[in-house]
């Protein structure tokens, strides 16, 4: 299966918006705009792919006076005060889905993990399926393979900050399927193409 990154920050400046929001969060488009220098009905429609991809919240103003309130966008972390409603039906329904297949299939080795951490699995793995990648995962190891990175030829600089909201994605899905696994970080390696991501309780 050829790898894609994730549909929702298929272009670079919804990578360069969600990374803002990951590292800064309550963002106002006023702000995203001075930051990327796109237009403002440009950031509405990034930051609208990118709450429809459960990937941002949104809050807002509560105002004492008159005037329009302004919207502050974090990014979804699953945290209680930023998780996404789509990003944890999501979660639910790949829980519900990867139950329903474990029914049917022959039993196989099975690993140490319980219910809850399986589910997260569930859902990153098709998190990052429904994304154009093709996970291997390695339950007794905790690590989730997705070499060979489709990026390794981009400018390093954007391949670092897509490769770091690549990583904070991972951990929010995680985070909104509540367990106890959340991404370690990624393997170090000397090969751009090679994309290892650990997994810790």
């Amino acid at each position: 299966m050829a790898r894609t990154s994730y549909s929702a920050i298929s272009s670079y400046s919804r990578v360069e918006i969600l990374h803002l929001l990951q590292v800064s969060p309550g963002r106002t488009i006023q702000d995203l705009c001075e930051h990327t220098g796109l237009h403002a009905n440009t950031v509405r429609e990034h930051l609208q792919r990118l709450a429809d991809g459960g990937y941002i919240v949104t809050e807002r103003e509560h105002r004492t006076t008159r005037g329009r309130p302004r919207v502050f966008y974090s990014a979804a972390t699953g945290a209680d005060d930023a998780s996404s409603p789509i990003a944890r039906r999501k979660a639910m329904d790949a829980a519900r889905r990867g139950d329903l297949l474990r029914r049917v299939l022959p039993p196989t080795d099975a690993s140490a993990l319980e219910d809850d951490a399986v589910h997260q699995l569930d859902a990153l793995v098709e998190d990052l399926e429904a994304a154009g990648f093709d996970p291997i995962v390695d339950e007794r190891e905790l690590t989730v393979d997705l070499s060979p990175c489709a990026h390794a030829d981009m400018d390093p600089a954007q391949r670092g900050i897509l490769c770091s909201v690549h990583v904070g994605l991972m951990q929010s899905v995680l985070a909104e399927a509540r367990g106890p696994l959340q991404v370690d970080g990624l393997a170090p390696s000397c090969d751009p193409t090679t994309c290892v991501v650990h997994l810790a309780r």
